[in-house]
């Protein structure tokens, strides 16, 4: 049954179920198995937004490509999947840290300790966007699973006032976010297990879907090849160990040519593959550039120089 005083973006995620009436005495198993299912809903949830995914990932990327910035912004659980998915991009797929943006309600703090009062200040926002200069060229990714928390309402009504691009995740069709929206990524998710814990399911379905939203945008801004991260950060002994493995798995070269390519190009991964092809590191800057470093269209391009 509904409580009376949740507002109806707050029903879907906030509401209470008859379905797990007396949960806490049930077997251990009955338990699980109920866990198990909300989570495999929240999985299958995803599956409806795909096409919204797709038509906000082609203008990100457009976005980006004209030296636009990512922002993730959120509260809570929710603050928590937008800024765990932002802080993956450099280290997978070299995106530069300066064109990414991570707000939380609360700062860097708030992800070590719960600091729920902050989410309700709808003027720390705005103040901080207008500190990092949001611009109408970039790309706001707001996450909510009412919908409706304060802090990032008020981040994404300025956001649309200025002309940013807005691509929305929530999971209540009546979400105030989408209201200030250009993409509305819905995910029908319900009612929780435990209810109003929307780290649980809600949580889940939002991650896949950042998940799969960051990755489609990085493969057509052409960071991956083949499922192949090659724009990744090489940071440590097994990276290297990885993009050696990339580089021969490309071109084909033993595992010695493919050290030295990467020792060439000082482990830009896309550099050493057409090093390792035979290619001059000059030639093969000029052509990735010419080419948006997309690794393929550059190997399509010296293959046609060659005939």
């Amino acid at each position: 049954m509904e409580s009376d005083t949740l507002s109806n973006s707050e029903k879907h995620t906030e509401q209470k179920s008859s379905r797990y009436r007396g949960l806490d005495s049930w077997s251990d198993t009955e338990v699980l198995e109920s866990l198990w299912a909300s989570q495999a809903k929240a999985l299958a949830s995803v599956q409806s937004a795909i096409p919204f995914l797709e038509q906000a990932a082609l203008e990100i990327v457009a976005r980006l490509k004209q030296s636009g910035r990512l922002f993730y912004i959120g509260a809570g659980a929710s603050g928590h999947l937008a800024i765990q998915d932002g802080l993956e991009l450099h280290p997978t797929y070299g995106w530069p840290l300066e064109k990414t943006v991570l707000m939380v309600a609360g700062g860097a703090e708030a992800l070590l300790y719960s600091m729920g009062g902050v989410e309700d200040d709808r003027s720390l926002p705005v103040k901080e966007l207008k500190e990092k200069n949001l611009s109408s060229g970039d790309v706001v990714i707001a996450v909510a699973a009412s919908g409706s928390t304060p802090y990032t309402l008020a981040a994404v009504e300025y956001a649309q006032s200025i002309g940013a691009l807005v691509v929305s995740i929530a999971n209540n069709p009546e979400a105030p976010l989408f209201r200030f929206s250009n993409y509305k990524v819905f995910l029908g998710t319900g009612a929780e297990v435990v209810a109003g814990s929307t780290r649980m399911a809600a949580g889940t379905a939002q991650k896949i879907a950042l998940n799969m939203l960051s990755t489609l945008v990085m493969t057509k801004l052409g960071h991956v090849h083949d499922g192949l991260m090659v724009s990744m950060t090489i940071s440590n002994e097994k990276l290297i160990k990885r993009a050696v493995s990339m580089v021969q798995e490309i071109t084909g070269v033993t595992a010695f040519m493919a050290t030295q390519a990467l020792s060439e190009a000082e482990n830009n991964i896309k550099l050493a593959c057409l090093i390792a092809l035979g290619h001059s590191k000059q030639k093969a800057e000029q052509v990735l550039g010419q080419n948006g470093w997309i690794l393929r269209q550059a190997i399509e391009t010296l293959e046609t120089l060659k005939k």
